[in-house]
């Protein structure tokens, strides 16, 4: 990986704040950043255990007694660099709402059913080339308050962790063909076309198993000019 920052992938990730996604007039920061020096052990590692990743924190359909409701997909990508290598043993976590469009998390009120055979969290590490590989359900969409008839395409939340928690990413995949893409200021913060289509996973039939689930693919790139928009941009 090149030691030289390519600045030019910041202009992929969103604004602090964005006017139509409103709770972001509130968290933008207002002052300029203080840069504080990192303690040896905020750079260094690692963080987690990798014996701890079991099979089932990458099947969130067998985290219960039962099957979860909802259509059943297989989600894989693989992470990589600015230069197309392959990063592994990253921890790659997701969280999800049900196939009802919401969240195991009390501030949801979302008058839409909970699940009890599904909790929208898993975790997986990525191999030797970098790949990954989720079985879970496809979420719903949800309403979301920002503006009238405000409702949040399907997306499955991802976190990226490398050998410290100061090297931590989070972003968010979508699925191909969603109308409410043009609808959401979350996405269409966004203001490069090519950096929001690359938030969008791709169908996979190679992938997809008969009669069991479909499947999408979502490649991860860290940065340069075809990173992954993350939901910080990072400049500071």
């Amino acid at each position: 990986m090149s030691l030289i920052y390519p600045r030019e992938s910041l202009k992929a990730h969103p604004l602090n704040a964005s006017p139509e996604y409103k709770s972001t007039l509130k968290r933008a920061p207002a002052q300029p950043l203080i840069l504080l020096p990192h303690a040896l052990s905020e750079t260094t590692g690692p963080v987690f255990g990798h014996v701890a990743v079991t099979e089932t924190d990458t099947d969130l359909t067998r985290q219960h007694e039962g099957e979860p409701l909802g259509e059943r997909i297989i989600v894989t990508g693989r992470v990589l660099d600015e230069d197309g290598r392959p990063v592994p043993h990253t921890l790659v976590e997701i969280w999800q709402a049900n196939a009802a469009g919401r969240y195991v998390h009390i501030r949801d009120q979302h008058p839409a059913p909970l699940d009890p055979n599904f909790t929208g969290a898993g975790r997986a590490l990525t191999d030797a080339q970098g790949r990954y590989r989720f079985v879970t359900v496809k979420p719903g969409a949800y309403p979301w308050r920002n503006h009238h008839n405000a409702w949040r395409p399907a997306h499955i939340h991802f976190s990226l962790f490398g050998p410290s928690f100061l090297s931590r990413v989070i972003t968010q995949m979508y699925f191909p063909g969603d109308p409410l893409f043009k609808y959401d200021p979350i996405f269409q913060s966004i203001t490069d076309e090519n950096a929001r289509n690359r938030l969008v996973s791709r169908f996979d039939i190679e992938t997809t198993e008969p009669e069991w689930a479909l499947a999408y693919q979502f490649d991860i790139v860290l940065r340069g000019r075809n990173a992954t928009p993350l939901e910080e941009p990072h400049e500071h």
